[in-house]
């Protein structure tokens, strides 16, 4: 028997409109491409999960989502332990999530596109948990590493930082280019 930290009754009036909304965010064509990428990424020995939000609530937290996070990584500096037997105390279980998360925001995600551990781990809002996944791959697939293992065309490339460099007389050309065109300066 497993129990969780909030154990909820049905949500009404309001509560219920509101996780209404949040799970019709959740998109099931997602879930089958998002575990495609997974068995790809870290190998068949991940299973694969019942079709669902459930099932891919369950397959995720049972240790799937440290073993991608890990998978992005060189071996020998993976970033979530994972113990042989996943922990029995929810606090620990909770505390697994949370350091897939860390994980996730040390290789680029930003806290936008973090999904909250309670997401996952009571299923409060699996599309958060996607968007997450969503941009762990995107960041994979710009990075170009050699550990991202896929198709590159499953996941659009996160804008990157082009900085130019310019040489003293080039700076210096400029400032006489823009001393010309802009004129003296003007009095109130």
């Amino acid at each position: 028997i497993q129990f969780y930290m909030a154990n909820k009754g049905p949500s009404y009036g309001m509560s219920c409109e509101a996780q209404s909304r949040i799970e019709k965010k959740y998109d099931e064509g997602l879930e089958e491409w998002l575990v495609e990428w997974i068995i790809v990424q870290y190998g068949p020995a991940v299973g694969c999960p019942d079709r669902g939000r459930l099932g891919f609530q369950l397959w995720l937290k049972n240790g799937v989502i440290h073993k991608l996070v890990n998978s992005l990584y060189p071996d020998g500096s993976t970033p979530v332990n994972m113990p042989e037997n996943l922990p029995s105390m929810v606090f620990k279980q909770m505390g697994q999530v949370a350091q897939f998360l860390k994980a996730a925001e040390d290789y680029g995600v930003t806290k936008t596109d973090m999904f909250q551990t309670v997401d996952l781990f009571e299923g409060k809002d699996m599309a958060a948990v996607q968007r997450t996944l969503m941009a762990l791959g995107s960041l994979a697939v710009t990075k170009n590493d050699g550990y991202y293992r896929g198709d590159a065309n499953w996941f659009m490339k996160k804008a990157q930082e082009h900085k130019r460099e310019f040489t003293d007389s080039q700076l210096q050309e400029e400032k006489h280019i823009r001393a010309a065109t802009e004129g003296p300066p003007r009095l109130a």
